[in-house]
């Protein structure tokens, strides 16, 4: 398991379009891939669970990988953050 921590930088938070783009890049992962944001643990894979959590902007979530690829998928992953999210 590999995890690294971050801020949401995205004025509106991880609402419809850039939840959809998280998990869509997740979605492409072969690791397992949750997000913990404040006492939840999030399916990473489904946009409808990421909008649920209530990310905001400036929130810190913690993205994490289980599984053969895992280190791959969490650079991916930090990267579609770091990006905006299509934003």
């Amino acid at each position: 398991m590999v995890e690294k921590s971050m801020i949401i930088k995205n004025e509106a938070g991880l609402h419809m379009r850039p939840a959809g783009e998280f998990a869509k890049v997740a979605a492409k992962c072969s690791s397992d891939v949750k997000i913990i944001h404040k006492d939840k643990t999030i399916n990473a894979k489904s946009v409808l669970n990421i909008m649920a959590a209530g990310i905001k902007c400036q929130d810190e979530i913690t993205i994490q990988c289980t599984g053969a690829n895992e280190a791959e998928d969490l650079k991916v992953l930090v990267e579609a953050v770091e990006s905006g999210l299509g934003e």
